[in-house]
């Protein structure tokens, strides 16, 4: 800044500081709004949620934990039947917390016998369809 000499410079000099004062107040008023806004309860939830979701760990735990704990429900209704008595389900629930456990601390090796599993099926189809297809195409016929 300038030294100031005249009364006139003076009164610039103090405009300038007021508009720049004026102009930092807005700034600091929008920043307080922002801040206020994102520690309010909801947008807090929203950004840990929206975290979460793009978390590929957190994802990976979520699908392997739902993959055993579906393969250790159904091996639970595979064990107990229709109907099973008291300790088949003490034993069938012991069974389905076991798989499910298996399955959520290998995820690797399931992945991996899926993996196979799925192309097993794959090329039982493929077969199917080849013998479900005719051998000789079709000739079509013009007058």
């Amino acid at each position: 800044m300038q030294n100031i000499i005249t009364e006139a410079d003076l009164r610039t000099a103090i405009v300038l500081l007021e508009s720049k004062q004026a102009e930092e107040g807005r700034l600091m008023k929008a920043q307080f709004l922002i801040a206020v806004e994102s520690i309010k309860p909801i947008n807090l939830i929203k950004s840990t949620l929206m975290e979460a979701a793009e978390s590929r760990d957190l994802q990976d735990n979520l699908i392997n934990s739902s993959v055993g704990l579906s393969a250790g429900y159904i091996s639970k209704v595979l064990f107990q039947g229709a109907t099973g008595g008291p300790i088949k389900k003490v034993l069938g629930t012991a069974i389905m917390f076991g798989i499910k456990n298996l399955i959520a601390r290998n995820p690797e090796t399931v992945k991996s016998l899926g993996k196979v599993f799925f192309n097993l099926i794959k090329k039982a189809v493929s077969k199917k369809e080849e013998k479900d297809q005719p051998n000789e195409p079709l000739e079509t016929y013009t007058n």
